[in-house]
């Protein structure tokens, strides 16, 4: 349990700076919200990243009106079902900022899981469903692209690529969208249910702190997980600059990673394993179907099971639904989770 121990104390203490104020280096001390400062010999940085609906022009007062909801903040989460159930007929549109975002998946799970209920519920002929996304691809590796495109083309579903939110006017029940390859160009969508991904960001107190790069995300070594200029702090999850997706998988692998960098660091020896961008987002495709999407850095499958895991799969739903939240609840925030890399091996008989 010591390692759960300095990793959780240190992620304390970092977030202790988040709400207040200050961080680190060059002087190695954080400010807590009463003011004090804490010393540190060693800091993880564990922040996350930062919901900003207000900067999607209406929000987030809009969500004081119908229809329109949000799964990525409590406060508006039962929206999205409401606005789901209330459903007659029109537009439902979901949307996918032009930030990074954690989950990179969700945003297009909630589209299918909404189209599986509209089906089941008898309402899916009276409803357009659209997919608008600031990206250009509905998905960054293209093997489960290609298997997305499927599915889209199957159930009949609108995708518009380089499509970004920048305003809701929900008294109208309209949103507001930019092409990002025709600037200035504007296109306004009326809606009768609207699911917001808001754009996201580093937390505030690490933009403007000394550990940060020019976009404000922890500068650490992709393969170390430590700072590139201060070899004293560490960063892991969402609030890093690693290129890779920011999920609760990527979380785990790093920290398994992240814990042999720290031990070998503090015996003032050089860091030996590597982390090799590992993250897995498994898309939820419909009520008992999951494609279990693993990849690295360098956007190639990193698949953990035998077989072809781009196909729509009720196994992969089940360990969806009841495996992955035992295994986080009881082993990945314990520290005895960092992640399937020894089941690869086990399952690929030790060549992956």
């Amino acid at each position: 349990m010591g390692k759960v121990s300095g990793l959780s104390g240190s992620s304390r203490s970092a977030r202790g700076a988040a709400e207040a104020g200050e961080q680190g280096p060059p002087t190695p001390q954080v400010t807590v919200p009463a003011g004090s400062l804490i010393s540190y010999k060693y800091l993880i940085i564990a922040l996350g990243i930062q919901l900003d609906y207000e900067k999607i022009k209406g929000l987030p007062e809009g969500f004081a009106y119908p229809k329109i909801g949000s799964n990525y903040s409590v406060k508006t989460v039962e929206k999205t079902w409401k606005a789901l159930q209330d459903f007659k007929q029109g537009n439902a549109v979901f949307t996918f900022p032009n930030t990074p975002v954690k989950c990179a998946g969700a945003p297009q799970k909630i589209m299918y899981l909404s189209e599986a209920y509209l089906r089941k519920t008898g309402k899916r002929p009276k409803a357009n469903i659209i997919f608008n996304t600031a990206l250009g691809t509905i998905f960054g590796v293209k093997k489960y692209a290609t298997a997305l495109q499927k599915i889209i083309k199957e159930r009949d579903l609108t995708v518009n690529y380089k499509h970004n939110l920048i305003e809701v006017r929900a008294d109208k029940q309209e949103a507001v969208f930019e092409n990002l390859d025709k600037p200035g160009e504007i296109k306004v969508i009326q809606y009768e249910m609207l699911h917001v991904t808001p754009p996201m960001s580093s937390p505030d107190v690490l933009k403007t702190s000394p550990v940060a790069d020019s976009a404000g995300w922890v500068d650490v070594d992709k393969d170390t997980l430590q700072h590139k200029k201060y070899p004293n702090v560490f960063g892991i999850g969402d609030c890093t600059n690693l290129p890779t997706s920011k999920t609760a998988a990527a979380v785990a692998a790093q920290s398994g990673v992240l814990d042999k960098t720290i031990s070998l660091i503090m015996k003032n020896q050089r860091p030996t394993k590597k982390y090799d961008g590992y993250t897995s987002c498994p898309l939820v495709t419909g009520y008992d179907r999951v494609i279990l999407a693993e990849f690295n850095y360098s956007a190639e499958p990193l698949e953990t099971f035998p077989f072809d895991q781009s196909k729509e799969r009720l196994t992969m739903y089940l360990m969806k639904a009841d495996m992955m939240p035992f295994l986080y609840w009881n082993m990945m925030l314990r520290g005895y989770w960092g992640g399937p890399a020894f089941l690869r091996k086990l399952f690929h008989l030790g060549m992956s």
